[in-house]
């Protein structure tokens, strides 16, 4: 039987290169988010199935995770991919509603893709699947002037960890991917930040790589986890950052 996945955030970066690599693997790939210009490029190039929705919307989560499951039959995995970072600041210096938008986003976007998978995978036959969360190193050791994109990433790890013992008696599984420096467009805006100032740019890593890493979580029987893997371009600042 084919294998589904469903990604959030598909229509760039992380989310549609994953999508691409799991069509190319012969899965069958729900491919969320916004823009359906993007959605539909996609789905000419992989033949992903264009979910248009908005994540901090519940009844637009709940209709496109409906007609996924519907069309498809059940669903193995979710990618709980999407998220943003804001313009960059001190707390006194983030605007309301830049913090009101990522937590939006990062947190009750990420909230209610994973309950509606966990339904779905609950109420499936058989019973189980798995929820992969894009956490992020700043969930572990933030970068300077990253509140918001910060503190709603460190809530991702609380996400994963109650998934991880709330689905055990349902044979759910969930992890986290904290990805580090992969060539998106979010890092290329910091690049050019960077460059602004007159300072090197980052190193990065393809974001092929990140979507690799994504694959090897989402293949594993549901009797074995990646809890947490983190995953980064080499020589970035990570170890001893902070």
């Amino acid at each position: 039987m084919t294998r589904t996945i469903l990604i959030t955030g598909a229509s760039s970066g992380i989310g549609r290169a994953t999508a691409e690599l799991f069509a190319s693997e012969g899965w069958t790939v729900g491919a969320l988010a916004r823009r359906a210009d993007l959605l539909e490029e996609l789905e000419l190039a992989c033949g992903a199935i264009p979910l248009v929705a908005d994540v901090t919307d519940p009844a637009s989560v709940e209709g496109a995770f409906s007609k996924f499951i519907g069309r498809v039959g059940r669903l193995d995995v979710l990618f709980n991919n999407a998220g943003i970072f804001t313009p960059p600041g001190t707390i006194d210096e983030i605007p309301l509603e830049d913090w009101f938008a990522a937590v939006d986003v990062n947190l009750h976007g990420m909230f209610l893709c994973a309950r509606a998978a966990f339904a779905a995978m609950r109420a499936q036959d058989p019973q189980g699947g798995r929820i992969i969360n894009n956490g992020s190193i700043s969930a572990h050791v933030p970068r300077p002037r990253s509140v918001t994109y910060t503190v709603t990433k460190h809530a991702i790890t609380g996400l994963t960890r109650v998934l991880s013992l709330d689905g055990r008696d349902f044979d759910i599984a969930c992890g986290q991917i904290d990805i580090g420096n992969a060539r998106t467009p979010m890092v290329e805006e910091l690049d050019n930040r960077l460059r602004e100032k007159g300072e090197p740019p980052m190193h990065t890593m393809a974001v092929e790589d990140a979507a690799a890493s994504v694959l090897h979580m989402a293949k594993l029987p549901l009797e074995a986890n990646v809890q947490f893997m983190t995953v980064m371009a080499t020589k970035m600042p990570y170890i001893g950052r902070g």
